[in-house]
């Protein structure tokens, strides 16, 4: 089944303890179809470049199967550009450089062949593009998820409000949570959120895992640990596209399966940590894709005796 993503296509550059890197490609909307596109070949791309873009990233985006059809190539500007720096802990970074470049004026448009898709994942860009791009779809997709953080809770909470009332699943990060509802615990924090109408709210806590809501049904999944941690940029980017992907393979939307989802987004997730940029989700064989699902069903696998 067809899988919609929409999520900015850039430049990064990226300092972490282990090393830097000057110019590489990033953006939500380039993890999340690479990671999605390891699960169906029916992966649309609505993003904007600049014509300083470079062509060999969207041909590889295209051997892997992704429809960039949506990408638009503004011809005499430049594509958008992030510069951060990240602490010892990995988890908190500073922002250095963010020059918005084509994505202060992306209206986004969808070709005809992608205003009817089975599934949406909603990047995290601003709500009012995010909602430009609902309403371009006639028919509701089978299931509608959003990405967005805390810059636009700060500054756009009327439109963040109106987009989360047209989607399915939210995914947020524990901080995000927290924030949005003025609630500590993420268990109240969720129900809070999930009074809004929503099916499944997805919260994600870095390398402590990942959470999943649905009623009064919890799941939660572990991060694997991994040896190698390079840059955690495009992580959570990641996870959403495999989460997604997964789902559009198998048609399945009911909560059991987006519990296996959460396992494919989190296996996509670590694999994106260990390199920087895009490079290591690039190039990942089926079969160590099967061994990292496999390593994730091993961590939480026990027997015991209740007595």
């Amino acid at each position: 089944m067809s899988l919609l993503c929409v999520g900015s296509v850039a430049f990064d550059a990226i300092e972490t303890p282990f090393g830097h890197t000057e110019r590489i490609v990033g953006g939500a909307g380039s993890y999340i179809s690479l990671a999605a596109s390891y699960f169906t070949q029916e992966v649309q791309l609505v993003s904007v470049v600049g014509d300083d873009f470079p062509t060999t990233f969207i041909e590889l985006l295209n051997s892997k199967g992704v429809d960039t059809q949506g990408l638009q190539v503004i011809q005499g500007q430049k594509s958008f550009f992030w510069k951060g720096r990240y602490h010892n802990d990995l988890n908190t970074r500073d922002t250095l450089v963010t020059e918005l470049n084509v994505l202060a004026d992306f209206d986004p448009r969808l070709p005809a062949s992608y205003q009817r898709p089975d599934f949406l994942m909603l990047g995290n860009l601003a709500p009012a593009v995010q909602m430009k791009v609902i309403r371009q779809i006639p028919v509701r997709p089978r299931l509608v998820a959003l990405d967005t953080m805390n810059f636009w809770m700060d500054t756009a909470m009327e439109e963040l409000n109106e987009v989360i009332a047209k989607v399915d699943v939210l995914m947020i990060n524990d901080e995000e949570a927290r924030q949005f509802t003025r609630q500590h615990s993420l268990v109240k924090a969720a129900r809070t959120i999930l009074a809004q109408g929503l099916r499944y709210l997805v919260i994600k806590k870095g390398e402590h895992g990942a959470l999943l809501f649905h009623g009064n049904e919890v799941f939660f999944a572990p991060a694997l640990p991994l040896e190698d941690v390079f840059d955690p940029t495009g992580a959570g980017d990641s996870f959403a596209g495999g989460f997604m992907g997964y789902l559009a393979s198998t048609r399945d939307i009911g909560f059991n399966n987006l519990k296996r989802a959460v396992i494919y987004g989190s296996a996509m997730a670590s694999f994106c940590v260990e390199r920087f940029g895009t490079e290591r989700l690039a190039h990942i064989a089926r079969q160590e894709l099967d061994l990292r699902i496999r390593a994730f069903v091993e961590l939480v696998s026990f027997d015991i005796a209740l007595v």
